[in-house]
């Protein structure tokens, strides 16, 4: 017996810490490692519903994001993760907001209307001021989306922002944006973080002047951003807190344990192992998930050697763990993939495409047909991609019963996007949430984009997208839609196995917390709803 078989659990003693949800994640991996494939017969699980309460006011509040860098910003153009666009929605709003149904409602603006796709007619919210007590106008909202179509702020939405033919104040109170061409998903694009609001000319954003619901005290990239209850704010009766200290924690470890001692009352991004550590706490901590558009996905390269046979792509299909990755990897906090990038629970989701089960059978027939029984393939992982390392091993295990070899290799996280994504001929990714599908389909499925994972070129699937985007009928919009995720579920070699959620750590004195299709932190704006009780 080797040094590894002497360290490695007992497999029945593995297999009750996985049924009661205290496997780890490296126990799980060395599990697999040694070709043992789980069952998927394991109950999910989900944050527990909070009771209605009277928002009770006042308190300061201390978060923990995941991401701190000297790069933070409070510029919305720069913003390019999940504690930017928590600490720009502390100090700005946006014309729009997305609902629970990833529906576009009335922000700063209260109506937007066109007829044709192309001319928009925006009607602002009167009476809403700025941080430094300016009243907001036209002109502050035509000059911050404009910025975004200079090369020179390289805007994180640069490219989406070329669709701003021109934007003119018609009045105080009235903007119109002329369009390059139709698109009724405007309200939904102008929802995104990079388009919030700011004061025309702003020179400094260091200072947070914005129309948000706390006003910039402090700012310190890398550190902290300090947040005090806007008096003035436009929504009634919000914020609930006083004050909001939001710090950059990028170790798990770190944010995990600063909750359970107090010193936080809520942190993003926390794994299943530590959620099931917050949730056997005996009711002191609870874990916030949010079933987002998130998703890990396996990448094939349709350009090269083996993925430009559809076969072997199809083949790799059948060999997919769905159920298992969420039931095991993800201890519940998951849900299966159908092989396209849109979730279940979208309201143009194609319900027609079931995930297709395991089948060693079929996969053996397009292995065959591919001329590829009994070939050996490279599957390029790393670590921190949700169930992907696992994932990987799983269909190592399951590839060998259809005539298959995966070999699993993992590489280092450290240059895993730079290196390695997009550029192995089979390797995983991992995609966040969109605010529409277009803008999905639009980044990684178009011929064109600069980020099509799997290189595949579907000329019917371009031509689909660009006219969707001027349907203004929502049951000819989803038809089209629906076709569309009809081609890449049989013919792309992006593969989606899971979707997963996004799970956040609160202590019990948190309440106010609800999940949000958007993203984390109730898309990114927690502070804004939430408030502390004793």
């Amino acid at each position: 017996m080797s040094k590894d078989d002497k360290d490695f659990p007992n497999q029945h003693t593995l297999t009750r810490s996985l049924n009661r949800g205290s496997l780890s994640r490296r126990d799980l991996i060395k599990l697999l490692s040694v070709g043992a494939v789980i069952g998927s017969g394991l109950p999910g699980f989900s944050a527990s519903a909070l009771a209605a309460e009277v928002p009770v006011k006042g308190g300061k509040m201390r978060a923990a994001m995941s991401n701190s860098s000297a790069t933070d910003t409070l510029d919305p153009a720069k913003a390019n993760n999940s504690a930017d666009y928590t600490r720009q929605y502390m100090f700005y709003n946006g014309l729009t907001e997305i609902n629970q149904t990833l529906v576009a409602t009335p922000a700063l603006a209260t109506a937007l209307q066109s007829d044709d796709g192309i001319r928009w007619q925006i009607t602002l919210r009167k009476g809403v001021t700025f941080h430094n007590g300016k009243s907001l106008t036209a002109d502050d909202v035509v000059w911050s989306l404009s910025r975004h179509k200079d090369p020179s702020v390289a805007s994180s939405v640069f490219s989406l922002a070329q669709q701003f033919k021109t934007l003119t104040a018609v009045s105080p109170q009235q903007v119109e944006i002329v369009l390059q061409g139709p698109n009724f998903d405007l309200p939904l694009m102008l929802a995104m973080p990079a388009f919030l609001i700011v004061p025309a000319d702003t020179t400094d954003f260091n200072k947070g002047i914005g129309t948000g619901p706390f006003v910039c005290q402090a700012f310190v990239p890398g550190l902290h951003t300090l947040g005090k209850r806007n008096t003035a704010y436009w929504k009634p009766g919000l914020p609930h807190l006083d004050d909001i200290e939001l710090l950059g924690v990028p170790d798990q470890a770190a944010r995990v344990n600063g909750l359970m001692s107090g010193d936080l009352h809520i942190c993003s991004s926390i794994s299943p192992d530590y959620a099931q550590r917050l949730k056997n706490s005996g009711g002191q901590f609870g874990v916030l998930e949010s079933k987002s558009g998130m998703y890990t996905d396996l990448i094939i390269r349709t350009d090269i050697t083996p993925g430009k046979n559809e076969d072997f792509v199809m083949a790799m299909k059948y060999l997919q763990p769905r159920e298992m990755m969420v039931n095991t990897a993800l201890l519940g906090y998951g849900t299966p993939g159908n092989d396209t990038p849109v979730p279940p629970w979208h309201p143009l989701y194609n319900a027609d495409l079931k995930p297709r089960p395991i089948d060693t059978d079929k996969a053996r027939f397009y292995l065959k047909k591919a001329g590829m029984s009994g070939a050996s393939v490279e599957v390029v992982t790393a670590p921190t991609l949700d169930a992907a390392e696992e994932g990987a091993l799983m269909m190592q295990n399951i590839a060998r019963n259809a005539g298959l070899n995966i070999n699993v290799r993992r590489v280092p996280y450290e240059g895993y996007w730079s290196t390695h994504w997009m550029k192995d001929p089979i390797g995983y990714g991992s995609v966040n949430p969109r605010p529409t599908v277009d803008l999905l389909f639009s980044q990684f499925y178009l011929s064109t984009a600069a980020n099509n994972e799997s290189k595949w070129h579907n000329p019917q699937f371009d031509q689909l997208v660009v006219a969707a985007r001027g349907v203004r009928d929502e049951a000819k919009r989803k038809q089209m839609y629906g076709d569309m995720q009809t081609l890449i579920y049989n013919h792309c070699g992006t593969l989606v196995p899971v979707f997963v959620s996004s799970l956040d750590g609160y202590s019990h004195r948190v309440k106010g917390l609800a999940s949000s299709p958007s993203g984390m932190m109730m898309g990114y704006r927690f502070h804004e709803n939430v408030w502390l009780t004793a």
